[in-house]
């Protein structure tokens, strides 16, 4: 199947009642659209980082009463699970898709990585686009636009990232659900391999950060 883009219908799932219900909606409606879209964006993300990726799609497992509120697939360079590491993500909450270089809680040095972050500030403003947003919950949908973020604002961001446990960091774009984009597969897809070309130096950075 050839990536057909996200409809008003892939966004109604969030509305269906009940764990078993809305989980049989994310496995027909989602998931094939997310593996034709992640193996071809794996594949574009092995050349930019220089290292073989893998496409994971999350599956929701842990889940046994309340249904999720947002599904998504992640792509890493671990094939056994990608929490860990720095990775990135394209996902949908009912009321936007997420496009995200993702550096969550699980990471074991998310200190080194903040700490390499600060120290990189003036970078990080000049080389991100000033339409990308920042969130430090994966599971929320707070975001900040980078628009208004200083460089003493980012500084405050690294800081949350790198002393609060469960603070994390995401970088990237969110599309509203209403944004005529989502209907045309290959400009979405263009949009979202064009983010990702802006975060892959950063994603390198956390990756090597020590």
């Amino acid at each position: 199947m050839s990536f057909t883009g996200f409809a008003q219908h892939d966004f109604d799932t969030f509305a269906i009642e009940g764990l078993d219900g809305r989980m049989e909606a994310i496995r027909e409606r989602i998931q094939p659209k997310f593996k034709a879209l992640g193996d071809s964006l794996t594949q574009d993300l092995s050349v930019l980082s220089g290292t073989e990726m893998f496409l994971h799609i999350a599956k929701h497992l842990r889940r046994k009463v309340n249904p999720p509120v947002d599904t998504w697939l992640a792509i890493c360079p671990n094939k056994r699970g990608y929490k860990q590491v720095p990775h990135f993500q394209v996902g949908l909450f009912d009321d936007r898709v997420f496009i995200w270089l993702a550096l969550i809680y699980e990471l074991p040095n998310k200190s080194n990585i903040a700490t390499t972050y600060m120290k990189e500030i003036d970078r990080l403003q000049r080389e991100i686009p000033s339409d990308f947003v920042l969130s430090f919950d994966h599971m929320k949908k707070d975001v900040t636009s980078l628009a208004d973020l200083d460089r003493s604002g980012w500084n405050d961001a690294l800081i949350r990232f790198r002393d609060v446990k469960k603070a994390e960091l995401l970088i990237g774009r969110n599309l509203s659900f209403k944004d005529p984009v989502l209907e045309k597969p290959a400009e979405l897809e263009l949009l979202i391999k064009q983010t990702f070309e802006k975060l892959i130096p950063l994603y390198k950075m956390a990756v090597n950060a020590k």
